[in-house]
């Protein structure tokens, strides 16, 4: 387990990406997956209240809903870390509302599709322009009082609302955002390393990048030419915006990696974000045990400096 920041709370060093659950695998599927990562000791899942709203015949919180029934099921939510997010869209017809009101009702419908009484992680996932930040900050903190939440973080919210969030919390005594969650992997760095790495370190935050493997693309299911393979995938409005001359480039370096040491492109793309400095754990997602072991092997092995170097 690796500490979250600054803070009291320990997550795993990989981290399960519940966005697949109720989306392309079902609940079956995901309870033997589920069950097969706490084997492993990876017992820190990431998911949202709005996942996954983008797929066919879903609305959102399906996820959560599995998470849910599984937890009541095993019986097992003293050894779980619960990461769940509100704020982002529900569909074309929703805006992004982090406002009191709204999180009084989110934190409420997250809690009882998960059927628990305290989440041990909430984040904010994206920022409102129409949300001042001491409004978003105070009810956080009243859910953190009130022990419904252990501890509060943040995904995508400009690094500068971040800091002065942070910065209200410190002055008002208020609980403060632990963590960052981050678009993070070998095909799109500029961001994270450009605007938040700073960030994380000035203030003590955990760093739990999502998309490493870029929703697939750095797993090489996908070549150079073969492009048309996207259309076969759940996945394809996430991966196009990867496809570029120098993403390729990265993709064929990796493989290369991936044959010298005998581990798979997808395990070498973790391990590579792992590595960063600053990252706590990477989001990590599968949708079969093949998947699910390849992606842990990462423990077994690390990269060189030069390995890394070569990746740039």
């Amino acid at each position: 387990m690796k500490q979250l920041g600054n803070s009291s709370l320990s997550v795993s060093d990989l981290i399960v990406g519940g966005n697949v659950f109720g989306w392309t695998i079902g609940e079956e599927k995901s309870f033997e997956l589920l069950d097969a990562w706490l084997a492993h000791d990876i017992n820190t899942i990431d998911t949202s209240d709005n996942y996954s709203h983008w797929g066919t015949g879903l609305k959102g919180g399906e996820s959560e809903t599995v998470l849910g029934h599984w937890i009541k099921k095993r019986k097992c939510r003293s050894r779980v870390v619960i990461a769940t997010k509100f704020g982002g869209t529900y569909s074309e017809n929703t805006s992004r509302n982090i406002s009191a009101a709204y999180a009084r009702q989110a934190i409420d419908r997250s809690l009882k599709r998960l059927q628990t009484d305290y989440i041990d992680l909430y984040q904010v996932h994206h920022d409102d322009e129409q949300t001042s930040v001491e409004e978003t900050i105070e009810v956080l903190n009243e859910f953190v009082l009130a022990g419904k939440v252990r501890a509060i973080g943040v995904s995508n919210m400009n690094a500068g609302k971040i800091a002065a969030s942070i910065e209200y919390s410190r002055l008002h005594q208020l609980a403060a955002y632990v963590s960052i969650q981050p678009e993070y992997n070998l095909v799109f760095r500029d961001k994270y390393e450009q605007q938040y790495a700073a960030l994380a370190e000035k203030y003590g935050l955990g760093v739990m990048p999502y998309f490493s493997l870029a929703s697939g693309f750095l797993s090489g299911k996908y070549r150079r030419g073969e492009e048309a393979l996207l259309q076969t995938t759940a996945r394809k409005d996430f991966v196009r915006k990867y496809i570029n001359d120098d993403s390729w480039k990265v993709l064929e370096c990796l493989e290369m990696l991936s044959k010298k040491k005998n581990q798979s492109m997808a395990s070498i793309a973790i391990r590579w974000v792992m590595q960063q400095t600053g990252v706590t754990a990477p989001i990590v997602s599968a949708t079969s045990i093949e998947q699910l072991h390849d992606l842990v092997s990462v423990r077994t092995f690390e990269l060189s400096a030069g390995e890394i170097n070569d990746l740039k």
